[in-house]
């Protein structure tokens, strides 16, 4: 990454990035069993080691971090440690993403104090941290449609802290026509919208992203390749597509790194940009995201630059926020 360009993460799980440590000294505090006898055995199980059979596979992973989610306190520790975590790489401004239900799942929480314990924990971080976020809610499609209006009354509960709205898990069971109407709720909450997209699914998933729920944004997107008609209007459109190489890689949703389809999407002009997804399991950071980029997937540095610019405008801030982190990153 240029230190003189924002350092920026807009597709990052935040129930995604639960520590090892904290995943072992909650279930200590609360009593919960883990498949483990030490941290160091925790690892192998809630980390990706090399890949996973496919995407379902590799969501199964992120099950430990949400197994000790015992009560809000939990959530909003979690949500402050990601702040942090994000300050500890060097980011000037993060997305992080959450999925309500999910965390409350377990333990059986309310979902919309679930939401109230993660924005407070997310604005306790900034302050703390001084890294400038905005929070997406997820809606989980893995759980049906009645488990995501659950779902998205409690972060609706919190609207005015929640920046976007996305869906993600099954894409291939549970597609895109399902949440029609959940979407047109948050576009009329003023939300804006990302879907993932093109992961799991073919191009016409992506279509029905923007076409049927509304997306500003695709997550993963990796399927767009197959159809350049799309690929085309997603340029035009300046429908940025979040890439997570090494999550594409462990979900066997990209089999080959090196043929990646951020550089064919970069010289179709879309404004792709490159991010973590769910840094805890894949354990890695944006800046090892950077170096496969450049070593692996071999962007130019004038594209590597274009991809960190591209991060900046696509993401859900104000143009006075974005030309304020320019000048800042600028100044250092």
């Amino acid at each position: 990454m240029l230190g003189d360009l924002p350092a920026v993460d807009i597709h990052r799980h935040l129930d995604g990035n639960i520590r090892p440590e904290t995943i072992w000294t909650l279930a200590a505090k609360h009593n919960i069993a883990l498949p483990a006898r030490s941290l160091e055995a925790l690892l192998p199980l809630c980390q990706i080691q090399d890949k996973t059979a496919d995407l379902l596979a590799f969501l199964a992973r992120l099950d430990y971090g949400i197994s000790v989610l015992a009560d809000v306190d939990a959530c909003y520790q979690i949500a402050y440690e990601n702040m942090q975590d994000a300050q500890q790489e060097g980011l000037d401004y993060v997305e992080l993403r959450f999925s309500p239900y999910y965390m409350a799942q377990t333990h059986q929480l309310n979902i919309a104090d679930v939401v109230a314990a993660t924005v407070q924990g997310c604005a306790d971080g900034e302050r703390d941290f001084g890294v400038k976020h905005n929070l997406i809610g997820i809606l989980s499609r893995t759980f049906g449609t009645e488990a995501c209006t659950q779902e998205l009354n409690g972060l609706l509960a919190h609207k005015a802290h929640i920046t976007a709205l996305d869906l993600a898990g099954d894409e291939l069971g549970f597609p895109a026509p399902l949440f029609v109407n959940h979407f047109k709720q948050a576009r009329d909450a003023g939300w804006q919208i990302t879907v993932h997209a093109g992961e799991a699914d073919g191009p016409q998933s992506i279509w029905n992203a923007i076409e049927l729920l509304g997306a500003n944004r695709i997550g993963h997107g990796v399927a767009a390749r197959e159809d350049e008609q799309l690929m085309a209007y997603l340029a035009e459109h300046h429908i940025g597509i979040e890439s997570c190489p090494t999550s594409n890689y462990q979900t066997a949703t990209v089999v080959d790194t090196p043929n990646h389809p951020m550089k064919q999407f970069l010289e179709a002009g879309i404004e792709v940009t490159l991010n973590t997804d769910d840094p805890g399991i894949s354990a890695i950071t944006l800046a090892d995201e950077y170096t496969v980029a450049r070593d692996v997937i071999k962007l130019s540095d004038e594209q590597l630059k274009q991809v960190q610019i591209n991060g900046v405008n696509q993401a859900f801030l104000s143009a006075a926020d974005k030309q304020s982190l320019f000048a800042r990153a600028a100044q250092r």
